[in-house]
């Protein structure tokens, strides 16, 4: 236990800390996309030294190589957000290349140069599976060479030749193309607008002629209001699928025509189609699947029985649990925990044995800097929304060498996360921890509309964006002060894309936080729809209101149209290159701001999009956002930090 008595007494916000925008941005290597075959593991790992490059690892009885050499990048583009990037099959790896959007083969055993296969240029591809019988690949094709609004998105193969064959067309969005084990019928899944995947997708199932094209193409499952994801082939070739019928995300199986449920749980056995190629369970044999759930926000992982939906727990540190794969008695994952950053490890279901294999943090801090967040819940309410309760992590102040000054509260930073259909979790995060070693507390929000509650909870949002999420932020921040857990003074919010909109609101239509940071945020919904790409173009309408009655409301709640409400400083930040959220929803903000002589700073970033990767966009945008709460806020400002402009301060 810490000696408090040996503690320092210094102003919250002014302790020294070795988690430094540094140790953030050197510190943690994003991994994705988990893959595991014929004993090997793959990942994706993010390179913010090579300017975020994703480039693909592979572990091979310990040791660990490089497969995609400088300056390949596997990354996709396709619905913008990517995911899906690569396979692993047979001798063979495929990924797609993100500066070229070409498809890629390399060798397995990592000799020779990647051999482009498509085209590339207008043409992207994510999602891929093997077509062993017909030797191409079938996956997500995304055509912009028409030079329409939209692309074209259909359900393609590619030939190793390069051939491109068009399976399935006609809806505006594929994913999730599977391939029973005996090589004879296709899966797939498929939507249109106005709908996003996770509010209503389509199951379908077609045979595989011996000329490679689909027969007899069948609806078998969902529909407007049923969300389907992850649909996948046991070994004996029963097709087995993720729905959100019951109101929860629960596994059921398609035999004979009809649909079963696996194992009914008020529970979460599946997440919000962001990206492609997520899994959250796997076969360890036809009678036996491996699988990760969510229950109030945070994850499980057992083996079920699909004879009797039994579930027996697999004990791990993990808090958070994705990319989940399953190969025998091996199980790769990508799990994290409030001590643990995310780490790729793999589990022996025979001897329980776990190893490590990569992590997204080599050199964590000394415990005794990190906050270890409390999961609470509160009351929410609202003038037009109904009673509820809401969701959040509670990060207190966390520093050996520091305690707040006699009779201090510390200030509060609540963070709305992006999405807005997605989850905060409790993985530790440096990013996080960089302020609460600070003594900056922190309230990371599972606001109605969340994931990981089940349907009813994430539909709170509909129609609601920028009032339920923002109510749940205030009802949290007041839920602290209450407490006298926090400084009802010293209140701010943060969030990025659809979280910086929740900011945005808070500070137009409540007196609750006194400064806040926008990170590529909406702040004009009638220009984020006319901006908008593909695949968000119609979010608002489940989000916001019909198009019939739109103009009123986004009127009434676009930020832009309020400023006269406004009188909190502000902080910006805007990558240049950001095509989900572009750079004027943050200028005219700015603009408006600056005007009306309210304190602003804005930090734009060349070369970067809808999410910053570089290392030195990490370390500007976190060392500004302190200075800008330092000042705003009259606390002392370390020497060593950066001066920005702020606009109006002096005001």
């Amino acid at each position: 236990m810490t000696d408090t008595t040996r503690k320092q007494a210094a102003p919250c916000g002014t302790w020294t800390s070795p988690i430094t925008a540094a140790v953030v941005a050197a510190g943690a290597t994003p991994l994705s996309q988990v893959l595991l075959d014929g004993g090997d593991v793959f990942w994706l790992a993010g390179r913010a030294s090579e300017g975020g490059r994703n480039t693909l690892l592979r572990n091979r009885g310990g040791q660990v190589d490089e497969l995609t050499p400088a300056p390949f990048n596997a990354r996709t583009r396709v619905h913008e957000y990517g995911g899906g990037a690569t396979l692993v099959a047979d001798s063979h790896i495929w990924f797609s290349n993100f500066a070229d959007n070409r498809v890629y083969r390399l060798d397995r055993a990592g000799s020779g140069e990647p051999v482009p296969v498509s085209a590339g240029g207008d043409e992207r591809w994510a999602d891929f599976v093997l077509d062993r019988a017909h030797r191409r690949l079938i996956g997500v094709r995304e055509d912009h060479s028409a030079g329409g609004t939209y692309p074209d998105n259909t359900l393609s193969a590619l030939g190793a030749d390069g051939t491109v064959t068009v399976l399935v067309d006609g809806n505006d969005f594929y994913s999730s193309p599977r391939i029973s084990p005996d090589g004879t019928h296709l899966a797939w899944l498929s939507w249109d607008h106005p709908r996003m995947p996770w509010q209503g997708t389509e199951l379908w199932l077609a045979e595989i002629g011996e000329d490679g094209t689909l027969l007899d193409g069948r609806l078998i499952a969902g529909g407007a209001d049923e969300a389907i994801v992850q649909p996948e082939w046991s070994p004996d070739g029963t097709l087995y699928f993720v729905s959100d019928r019951s109101g929860w995300w629960n596994l059921y199986r398609y035999e004979h025509g009809v649909v079963h449920p696996v194992c009914p749980r008020a529970a979460e056995f599946g997440g919000p189609h962001w990206v492609f190629g997520n899994s959250m369970y796997g076969f360890r044999s036809a009678q036996e699947i491996v699988c990760t759930y969510i229950e109030d926000g945070v994850s499980q992982l057992a083996r079920l029985d699909v004879r009797n939906g039994h579930l027996t727990p697999i004990a791990t540190p993990y808090e958070q649990i994705s990319e989940l794969r399953v190969e025998g008695d091996t199980v790769a994952l990508l799990g994290g925990a409030p001590t643990l950053a995310a780490e790729i490890a793999c589990i022996d279901l025979a001897t329980g044995q776990r190893n490590v294999l990569a992590r997204s943090i080599e050199q964590l801090p000394d415990v005794s800097y990190l906050s270890v967040p409390q999961s609470i819940r509160y009351p929410s309410k609202g003038e037009k929304t109904a009673d509820r309760t809401a969701y959040a992590f509670y990060y207190p102040p966390t520093n050996r060498d520091f305690a707040p000054q006699p009779g201090e509260l510390p200030p509060l930073m609540v963070i709305g996360h992006g999405g807005p259909t997605s989850m905060a979790a409790s993985t530790l995060k440096l990013a996080t921890q960089f302020w609460t070693s600070r003594g900056i507390a922190v309230l990371d929000v599972n606001y109605g509309g969340s994931t990981g509650f089940g349907r009813a909870y994430r539909d709170l949002l509909k129609g609601q964006w920028g009032v339920v999420d923002v109510e749940d932020c205030v009802a949290g921040a007041q839920y602290l002060v209450d407490n006298d857990l926090v400084d009802r003074e010293r209140l701010v919010i943060r969030g990025g894309s659809a979280g910086g909109l929740t900011t945005l609101c808070a500070l137009a239509f409540h007196d609750v936080f006194k400064a806040g940071a926008s990170y590529y945020g909406v702040s004009d919904l009638k220009g984020l729809d006319a901006d908008s790409h593909k695949f968000e173009s119609h979010y608002n309408e489940y989000l916001i209101a019909p198009k019939e009655s739109a103009d009123r409301v986004y009127a009434e709640r676009s930020p832009i149209n309020h400023t006269d409400k406004l009188h909190r400083p502000m902080i910006f930040f805007q990558g240049l290159d950001d095509k989900v959220v572009p750079p004027p929803q943050s200028e005219v903000m700015v603009s408006a701001l600056r005007a009306r002589g309210v304190p602003v700073a804005y930090i734009t970033l060349a070369g970067e999009g809808h999410g910053f990767r570089k290392a030195d966009s990490i370390v500007r945008t976190l060392e500004a956002e302190l200075y800008f709460y330092l000042r705003v806020f009259g606390i002392p400002v370390p020497e060593s930090l950066p001066p920005i402009d702020i606009e109006n301060l002096a005001a």
